[in-house]
Formats: structure tokens, sequence, C-alpha cells
């Protein structure tokens, strides 16, 4: 039937626009990724909602649909830490494959999916095939210590159907407000959310609280999964959807981090990450905390629930 009847109730500007239901944003979502629907639909669609804005429960509705249509990867020992990686170094180096290393050290399993939305930034995959991990060109197990980079075309070519649309209208869409969010596995994982603006980090905590998912959210660097090395920032964590409150925000912004080129190339990026792994460099304290936060959740996803508030059990 397209998708003209849903348009009619986003498309009606920020104040006359209704929210969709759940079950709703399914419907549309889904088929915008099946491509049953019209280019003109999918951009109308994409601007309607830029508009509007994503509700909670329209994310959650985004996500059943994108997580009906991914190629999961298997589930594995223990929970995959899942690094989106979708914005890339503009003035900072990308830290995402540094995290990502740093994390399988702990024996973790680690996925990091991306795509080229940025054409003029270096990106974590470009600096992860520096350190020889190529991108996958099928999906398989991950091993525990184990660092993938998986591009969006492989878990869902609908998906990255949605994020090329920038590339034309020049503007994010709900599309990069999913794979921010998504689970593309079978088994436990902890995502690892970021995000640019305040006004997103109310909405993503909601909708991990409404999927129940293992998360942690944090203001990124430059829309990053990793950790800013130069604050101190707020960071919640969610654990099958039950909020942890894991480090409160610090005044101050350091001028300098002990080791950390100002160069951003690929080449540059990828020796100082090698240093640090080698110990030849500390490793920022930024990440240093996140990482030990992440593996924190990821010992947590896999206990029993339980009942009583999680707010003590992480410091």
């Amino acid at each position: 039937m397209g998708i003209s009847h849903y348009i009619k109730e986003i498309g009606r500007g920020a104040r006359g626009a209704k929210p969709l239901d759940r079950e709703q944003a399914r419907d549309l979502f889904g088929q915008v990724l099946d491509g049953t629907v019209s280019d003109l639909e999918i951009g109308a669609f994409c601007l309607a909602m830029r508009i509007k804005g994503e509700t909670p429960e329209e994310l959650a509705g985004f996500l059943d649909a994108t997580h009906a249509r991914l190629d999961r990867f298997p589930a594995t020992g223990r929970p995959l830490v899942v690094l989106p990686s979708y914005n890339g170094a503009r003035r900072l180096p990308v830290l995402t494959p540094l995290l990502a290393l740093l994390l399988a050290r702990e024996g973790l399993p680690v996925l990091v999916h991306g795509a080229a939305t940025e054409s003029s930034r270096v990106l974590a995959s470009n600096v992860l095939a520096g350190l020889g991990i190529s991108a996958l060109k099928s999906i398989r197990a991950i091993d525990d210590g184990e660092v993938v980079f998986a591009p969006t075309e492989l878990l869902s070519p609908g998906l990255k159907r949605l994020l090329d649309v920038r590339r034309v209208v020049g503007l994010r869409n709900s599309g990069h407000s999913v794979v921010k969010l998504m689970q593309p596995t079978a088994g436990e994982s902890v995502v690892i959310g970021s995000y640019t603006h305040p006004e997103y980090a109310k909405s993503m905590a909601a909708t991990f609280e409404l999927m129940g998912m293992t998360a942690l959210l944090s203001r990124g660097l430059e829309g990053e999964s990793a950790a800013d090395p130069r604050r101190t920032a707020q960071i919640d964590g969610f654990v099958h959807g039950t909020h942890v409150a894991l480090q409160e925000q610090q005044p101050g912004t350091q001028s300098e981090v002990p080791g950390l080129p100002k160069e951003i190339d690929i080449d540059t990026t990828v020796d100082y990450t090698r240093r640090v792994l080698s110990g030849e460099i500390p490793a920022p304290e930024a990440i240093k905390q996140q990482v030990a936060q992440i593996v924190q959740l990821a010992k947590l996803a896999q206990e029993p629930q339980k009942t009583q508030p999680l707010e003590t059990e992480i410091r």
C-alpha cells in the first residue's frame, strides 16, 4: 500500500506532526528497508522524520523492522561488543579502533560496523585496514578476543541504501539513528551508543530501556563510539534495559592529551594505535575507563537478571 498514509501523519511539521506507534513504525521502516516504496516516498519520509524527530516508540519500531531483516552474527561465549562507526575523524584522531583492540585484549569479541557517510573524514575502517583488519565479506562467528569490521551493506543492504540518501538530500535521516542502536547478533551484546547533541541522549536512553538492551551511552568523540580523551563525560549504562549510573560529567577540557597526535591521517593514527598497544605510550585515561565500564557491563549482561537496582554495582 505504500507509506503515504504514514507520511501524512509525520509530515505536518514539528508542531502538527503526530507520532507513530511501535507497530506503525515497524511497518513503515520495513517497507523502506525492503525497497517497496518509491524514491519520492523515501525522501519524504527522511525529511519528515528529520523535522519531527523520532520518539522512542518509533525508534523501537524501526529497530524491530531492522532486526527482522539483519544478517546477524551468531552468538558466542561472551557478549559481543558492538561499536557503530559512522562519523570518522575531523579534528582529532579516530580512536574507535584503539577502543576495539583494547576490549579484545580483555577477551571480548568486538564488532565494528560502519559505512562511508562522511567522504571528507578519516574512517575507523581505514585505520583498521592499516592495522591488518580488513572488512568482512561474509557473516561468521566472532571469536572471543577478536576484532572484526563489517560494512553496513553486509548486515543490511536496505539500511545502507537509506544511509546513502544523505548524499542526495544532504541531511542525516532515521537510518543514521538506527545504526547506532541496532544489535547485529543473535546472542547477548553490549551496544556502545554515542550522541553529538544532548537532545539525542534522552531518546537513545529511552529506546535502550524500551528494547531491554545492554548498552553504554555517552557523548562520543566527534560522533564516534570512543570517549573524548580530553573530557570526563557523563556515561550511562543499561543492563537488559535497567539504567546504571556509570560516571558523572566533570567540568573542563584538557588542552593536551599525552601522546595523542595532532594529525588525524590514517598512517599517523595507525602508528599511534600501535604504540599505545605496545605500551610505548599510555592510552588516554578516558579510553581506559571506558574499557573498564564496558567489561563490567558485559559481565552483568551474562548474570541472571536481578530485581534490585544496579546503581551501586558499577563504579
